[in-house]
């Protein structure tokens, strides 16, 4: 069964013959004599005004010499009008299944709208058209067919949803789109700023700034993404049809240890070369690729034999683990992160010592 279509009216749409025929009538010009000015035929000047041809460059022209009034007025009321054309022609092939996505998309769009990319005060099907102009489908139900080019890292045991997952996907690309790279991806440059990413965590108040210039430096844009209810990610990777590197971190779960621990993560990725690969979807951390990912992290953060003195030792308060932070240069929440993770500590303990982001649309 056909699916029930939104229709839109039309009569606001006029077309340019329209114009010329008040014209011609205000002057009491017959179009007989309009189209002997012109050197066209009564028919073509009869299709004209009755809306049933366009005006093309070449008639707009004849019409300047023949009425005294510019080509450009002409070409510009046809253009204008061939795009509102196509516009209701997009609107009214809305179906009820593309309006019912906006529903899970809701959050999505108040976003869209908050950032200037989409307009407030749209109807249901124009809210549509837009979106598809944004997320680059030509129908919103196309999004569930279309396999995710990236890497993802997210939370397991949570609700997806693929709309929401798919537009917080193109989120990440405009939003890096926006930023300068300096050159392409470098790897050995990457490696050598690790120790610097490790004093931004540290002693950084505009850690986001710091690390979106950092990044642009290794042939990265780097961006701090807001989370949405359906798409659970912490941390993303791709590489765009142009070659460009992007990295896209949420402050999902708010605590500034997963934040800091899915960076190190996705920085993982990209020192393994995972990037490398043509389609690369983790929704799950329970695989290879995913571990090493993690390995990466864990290590990088905090060295594997001083954790292991430091675990063997079995002080975990608060003073010997900001004592062992101090010696990996890293936060002592990021102890306590691992710690808890690690079930040393109860998620309850020594909680206080974390440190959490709130996310403003200022970020």
């Amino acid at each position: 069964m056909e699916a029930k279509k939104i229709g839109l009216s039309r009569e606001l749409i006029i077309h340019p013959g329209e114009t010329l025929k008040e014209i011609i009538e205000d002057r009491n010009m017959a179009q007989k004599e309009l189209a002997a000015r012109c050197g066209v035929s009564e028919k073509h000047i009869s299709e004209v005004v009755n809306c049933e041809a366009p005006i093309s460059n070449a008639f707009a022209k004849k019409l300047e010499y023949a009425l005294g009034i510019e080509a450009s007025f002409w070409i510009n009321l046809q253009a204008n009008y061939d795009k509102e054309l196509l516009e209701y022609e997009e609107i009214n092939e809305v179906s009820e299944a593309e309006i019912d996505i906006l529903k899970n998309l809701k959050d999505i769009i108040k976003y869209l709208v908050k950032s200037g990319l989409l307009e407030e005060k749209l109807s249901k099907a124009s809210k549509v058209v837009e979106l598809r102009k944004l997320l680059r489908v030509s129908n919103l139900t196309n999004i569930l067919n279309i396999s995710y080019n990236g890497a993802y890292r997210a939370r397991t045991n949570c609700s997806i949803d693929s709309y929401v997952l798919f537009a917080w996907q193109r989120i990440c690309e405009l939003k890096t789109e926006q930023i300068t790279v300096n050159e392409e991806l470098n790897i050995e440059k990457l490696k050598n700023k690790i120790t610097e990413i490790k004093n931004i965590m540290n002693y950084s108040q505009n850690f986001q700034i710091d690390l979106e210039r950092l990044f642009a430096e290794c042939g990265i844009a780097f961006c701090v993404i807001r989370n949405f209810t359906g798409a659970p990610v912490q941390g993303f990777i791709k590489q765009t049809e142009d070659g460009r590197i992007i990295l896209c971190v949420t402050i999902r779960g708010a605590y500034a240890d997963i934040f800091w621990f899915s960076l190190f993560h996705e920085i993982g990725h990209i020192l393994n070369g995972d990037i490398n690969q043509k389609f690369i979807d983790f929704m799950s951390v329970d695989n290879e690729i995913e571990r090493k990912a993690d390995e990466y992290a864990s290590n990088t953060l905090i060295d594997l034999t001083d954790y292991k003195e430091f675990i063997k030792k079995g002080d975990f308060s608060i003073e010997a683990i900001i004592l062992f932070a101090k010696t990996q240069n890293i936060p002592p929440y990021m102890v306590i992160g691992r710690l808890q993770k690690e079930e040393y500590l109860s998620y309850s303990e020594l909680n206080n010592y974390k440190l959490k982001y709130k996310w403003t649309e200022k970020i």
